[in-house]
């Protein structure tokens, strides 16, 4: 086996130029698919990255909440949470599992705009300020990310934040002076000019006015009207001060979204009744021990809580698209891989047949001196095994250099659903599974694209291979 692999490997410097070629083609094909699975893979990690600061690794929700809780959020609310909070956060297995346990309360209404007379629906979010900024800076894949702030922290209790298209409806993009964001022109009806709108909704005015008349003198702040549905169906109304405006990275998203703190949130929702929360967002420490730790919330769980039928959603589920993302460039991946694999296959079998075409004489010689054909075939199949492994393992440390350059050129892009550009980055160093499935792989098909050529080289006559010219 020794004479076999050193022979193979003085077969290839005898033409240095074509076997540099193919080595080149290798070298390009492992690097192509390591950069496009690297790049790939910074994608799907940013996403979860993105969903995890949001919403955190797994939710606790009243069951049925994830499909018919949209529809009436406050008929889904947990009964006693902080003792729910406080069980999930003193049980030892769990608890060193754990980043941030919060709750939060969604729910629906209007909100309105009373100074310019004008109102849309929203979906509001009640959440505690400092743990959704405490969630905002988990980034455990050490992406190269600006620090991130929640707008209510550190605001009066009134205090709301809005998406840009619910402050370009509302007329507050000039007030909250927004850049990029122009509030929305009048209607076919104009309002009359000594009062609000008159197509804004009539119970929305009413009790706007009333919620109004209750407020101290006109501060400067920007303020908006939230009308919704308490949780024993008689209408609420509040009144917010908008701190800022802030784009969603989704357009859906945006045209809806408010936030508000907790406490206010209850009470709109829930008046003076005991306040719920929707779900209790759990935050790990790494995604990794996200099966663990859904096992043993489950355990505690098992039987349900106060009464209450209890459902652990993790970010996956409650994130539909990182999924159908996951597949699409999983798809791409063996799309590529597959590509790259049927060029090299013909690029070394190219390679191989010329060089049997080449030494067919020398083939007839080696047979009429007693080599069987078995040694002819596996001399061949080890030259181009040797060229699928030096291909190989140089795509690697080329794929290597080329993404450590890229990771440190400074560029940046926004990926999709986020509103801001980060650095660009391609994660090949550490994707040790990715890099062996890929190096074995083009090695492998490497050695196979020379066995047919050599199985034609071992079958030739020895009289018709001595004779060829």
């Amino acid at each position: 086996m020794t004479h076999t692999l050193m022979l193979a490997l003085r077969n290839l410097q005898r033409n240095r130029r074509r076997s540099l070629t193919t080595l080149l083609a290798m070298i390009v094909g492992v690097s192509a698919i390591l950069l496009f699975g690297g790049f790939s893979r910074d994608i799907t990690l940013g996403l979860q990255t993105d969903f995890v600061q949001r919403s955190g690794h797994l939710q606790i929700q009243r069951q049925g909440y994830f499909l018919y809780g949209t529809g009436d959020p406050a008929a889904y609310g947990i009964r006693d949470y902080p003792a729910l909070i406080q069980k999930l956060r003193r049980d030892p297995p769990l608890a060193a599992l754990l980043e941030v346990v919060t709750p939060t309360l969604q729910f629906g209404g209007i909100a309105g705009n009373f100074a310019a007379g004008v109102s849309r629906t929203v979906m509001g979010f009640g959440a505690i300020p400092d743990d959704q900024y405490r969630m905002q800076q988990w980034n455990a894949y050490g992406f190269p990310l600006r620090p991130r702030t929640f707008a209510l922290r550190g605001t009066a209790d009134d205090a709301a934040m809005v998406g840009l298209g619910v402050a370009r409806v509302l007329h507050l993009c000039g007030p909250l002076r927004v850049p990029d964001c122009r509030d929305a022109p009048p209607g076919p009806a104009e309002p009359a000019a000594d009062g609000p709108a008159a197509n804004a909704p009539p119970d929305v005015l009413a009790l706007a006015q009333g919620e109004a008349g209750t407020r101290p003198a006109d501060d400067g702040a920007t303020h908006i009207e939230v009308l919704t549905a308490s949780a024993g169906g008689a209408p609420n109304v509040g009144r917010f001060s908008v701190v800022k405006a802030e784009q969603q990275g989704v357009k859906e998203l945006d045209d809806v979204y408010l936030a508000v703190r907790l406490a206010q949130a209850q009470r709109l929702v829930y008046g003076g009744g005991a306040p719920r929360a929707t779900a209790i967002e759990i935050q790990l420490a790494r995604t990794a021990d996200l099966p663990a730790a859904r096992a043993r919330i489950e355990q505690l769980l098992h039987g349900g809580f106060d009464g209450q039928s209890l459902d652990v959603v993790d970010f996956a589920t409650l994130n539909p698209f990182y999924d159908q993302t996951n597949r699409m460039f999983s798809v791409i991946f063996g799309f590529v891989f597959v590509l790259i694999s049927a060029i090299v296959l013909f690029v070394i079998s190219n390679t191989m047949s010329t060089a049997i075409i080449e030494r067919t004489v020398e083939i007839g010689t080696l047979r009429s001196m007693g080599m069987r054909r078995g040694g002819i075939q596996a001399l061949f199949v080890c030259e181009g095994a040797l060229l699928g492994v030096a291909g190989a393992s140089l795509g690697v440390l080329v794929a290597l250099a080329i993404a450590a350059a890229v990771n440190h050129s400074g560029l940046a892009w926004t990926p999709p659903a986020r509103i801001d550009a980060v650095a660009l980055t391609v994660r090949v160093w550490g994707e040790w599974r990715t890099i062996a499935v890929t190096f074995v792989g083009l090695a492998c098909v490497a050695g196979l694209s020379a066995w047919l050529p050599s199985r034609h080289a071992a079958r030739l006559s020895i009289v018709d291979a001595l004779r060829h010219v």
